[in-house]
């Protein structure tokens, strides 16, 4: 039997100043049908942006089924998901495969598309006895401590984010119009609100290609304002998220998880574990609109 919310006492340990926090004294399987629970540990997403459990012994009905309590759950276009339950995706790192350097970039989760992901669970399945690990960061804290100037200089504006230029870059050309084709570049406000705590984010990350807005009056004075002038503003913002002080790092064992808010926050798998082996599952959760 579920053990209820006033039964639950969740022990919260901040790992940072400002984000993650590792949860102890609770199990996420729990909270599938336990309303109350589920709300506290929605609370906590909220307040720290990325949540860390251990010893989490769920199946991947009970995975999938939490995560969809935070909303519907979405497939990805390249990585797929399990058969048996759509929306999880199997991120299997083994002898047999390749490295592949799409998560082991500063990013937030598919921000090519026009509705990003609001969050993810991620499970680990098997991981190295060293290194592996995921760095998340806090892209509202990256926010606030902006220069005044660059706050006023990027307000308002609006840049686009490319699953063509990531994801499609190692297939044909054929192959990868086609996915351009399903997936036009998004655009969104380089600094968007999130819709429940009102933080300001800053929302520029490896997927984003270029502002889209940029080339005005105010902001060009002469051609070079604008190329590469419009480049370097963007490099300087997408190099905040890899600043030490907004960061959390997670080290992984077995039946550990993560859950964040996709919204807030970036992340990074760290590759320095190859040949070793890392499995791990994620359900990803379907967002809203940036704005």
């Amino acid at each position: 039997m579920p053990r209820t919310a006033a039964r639950t006492r969740i022990q919260v340990e901040p790992l940072t100043c400002t984000i993650g926090a590792e949860l102890h004294g609770v199990q996420l399987s729990d909270a599938v049908h336990d309303d109350a629970l589920f709300a506290k540990i929605k609370e906590l997403l909220l307040r720290h942006k990325v949540l860390f459990l251990r010893d989490q012994d769920m199946s991947r009905a009970e995975h999938v089924g939490f995560a969809s309590r935070l909303g519907p759950l979405e497939d990805h276009p390249v990585l797929g998901s399990d058969p048996d339950h759509p929306g999880l995706v199997r991120i299997y790192k083994d002898l047999d495969s390749k490295p592949e350097h799409y998560e082991n970039a500063l990013h937030c989760d598919a921000t090519w598309r026009d509705r990003p992901p609001m969050g993810a669970l991620l499970r680990c399945v098997e991981t190295p006895d060293v290194g592996g690990d995921t760095i998340w960061v806090d892209m509202a804290e990256a926010y606030r401590r902006l220069p005044e100037h660059i706050r006023t200089q990027i307000d308002g504006l609006r840049a686009r984010h490319s699953i063509e230029a990531s994801f499609g870059a190692v297939m044909p050309t054929e192959q990868r119009h086609q996915l351009k084709a399903r997936y036009p570049d998004a655009e969104h406000p380089v600094v968007r609100t999130h819709p429940e705590t009102g933080e300001k984010i800053l929302f520029v990350n490896s997927f984003t290609t270029h502002f889209v807005n940029y080339h005005t009056p105010e902001n060009v004075r002469f051609g070079q304002d604008h190329a590469p002038g419009a480049s370097h503003l963007l490099n300087y913002l997408t190099s905040q998220a890899a600043v030490p002080e907004y960061q959390v790092r997670w080290r992984w064992t077995p039946n550990s998880v993560a859950l964040w808010d996709n919204r807030s926050t970036q992340h990074y798998a760290v590759q320095d574990y190859w040949p070793a082996i890392r499995k791990m599952e994620r359900a990803g959760i379907a967002g809203d609109r940036p704005c």
